[in-house]
């Protein structure tokens, strides 16, 4: 639909107007006379006329007027975002990734309730929650996700489509991926995919319960410094508490946690990035919320929309009629009555 940015000029239209009044009803002679004296006793009334010169000048002027008005369409392209920033979520997909972690404060037994009741949810479907959070609250930055356990399999590149993105995320499940962690395989596989991204932010944060259990011959260390030098910059999620519970033969059982806290810290310290922990849902909500603010840009930027200018195009018609105009009256001597 097109729109005009100055629509006050259309009132130069009516000076426009009044010119064509002027020019129509002014005396101008047509024939030179010795006397008018026979021309008075007719008693015929002055005519309204406007030569090829004039009337290409009225329009040559009121298209100039429209023109200064600026219409214009908005572009396919439709609005032109703020820029965000170039991210990456690698989350851990192995089999303990299943287990649950009861917060400081609540009772074994009410825990136990709330598991079997459905009522609390595992390490992966408290992470998928906040991360679901975390991708809605960011529609200006290119999030893309990698899912691994044994191996790193990249699920959804850097897009602003964060459709897809949350469609994805919901189809994850504990080890589909394998039991082992692996986490200098999801650090290489998000470097490569960052290392050319347009955004000069480029983050990847990597949540993982575990220690770095899958043979890999780069190690996490090393992985860690080839992202540095592509400019990306690590956060470390570790997931889990002491307090931990997996259901096996249809019974909730204690496990051990082996969450490497020392790798951990350690790969975000050699990207310039920070360790956060997340030893429950409440926690995780914490710090996705601590990497939102740390990672900020402006969603409620102005928003710029992109525009077809069709003011050049008038200011070109307008000049051509009365040039025109001009090269008709040379041609053809004529009065419209």
């Amino acid at each position: 639909m097109i729109s005009f940015q100055y629509p006050w000029f259309f009132t130069g239209i009516a000076a426009v107007i009044l010119l064509a009044i002027f020019m129509g009803l002014r005396k101008r002679p047509a024939v030179t006379v010795s006397s008018v004296s026979a021309v008075k006793k007719t008693g015929g009334q002055r005519r309204f006329r406007l030569t090829i010169p004039e009337i290409s000048l009225l329009l040559a002027l009121t298209v100039l007027f429209a023109a200064l008005a600026r219409p214009r369409k908005p572009a396919t392209s439709g609005i032109i975002r703020p820029p965000g920033v170039d991210i990456i979520l690698a989350l851990d997909m192995s089999q303990s990734m299943s287990c649950y972690d009861r917060p400081e404060g609540v009772s074994e037994r009410k825990f136990f309730e709330n598991i079997s009741s459905n009522t609390v949810g595992n390490r992966l479907e408290n992470a998928k929650a906040e991360i679901r959070t975390f991708i809605e609250a960011r529609p200006n930055d290119r999030i893309g996700l990698i899912g691994f356990a044994d191996l790193a399999y990249s699920f959804v590149p850097p897009t602003l489509d964060h459709a897809l993105l949350l469609e994805r995320l919901k189809d994850l499940n504990p080890g589909d991926l394998g039991n082992a962690t692996g986490i200098a395989s999801p650090i290489g596989s998000g470097a490569q995919r960052l290392k050319n991204a347009p955004s000069p932010r480029r983050v990847l944060v990597l949540f993982t319960d575990g220690a770095n259990t899958a043979a890999n011959r780069l190690s996490p260390q090393n992985a860690a410094k080839a992202a540095a030098k592509f400019n990306v910059i690590i956060h470390t999620v570790g997931v889990g508490s002491p307090n931990s519970y997996a259901i096996q033969y249809n019974r909730i059982l204690p496990v051990q946690s082996d969450l490497d806290v020392k790798l951990l810290k350690e790969i975000a310290a050699i990207t310039g990035g920070k360790y956060f922990a997340a030893a429950d849902a409440a926690g995780m909500k914490q710090v996705m919320a601590d990497i939102n603010a740390l990672e900020r840009t402006d969603p409620t930027a102005p928003q710029v929309a992109s525009y077809h200018e069709y003011a050049p195009l008038l200011a070109l018609i307008a000049a051509g009629i009365f040039t025109l105009g001009i090269m008709l009256t040379a041609v053809v001597k004529v009065r419209l009555p």
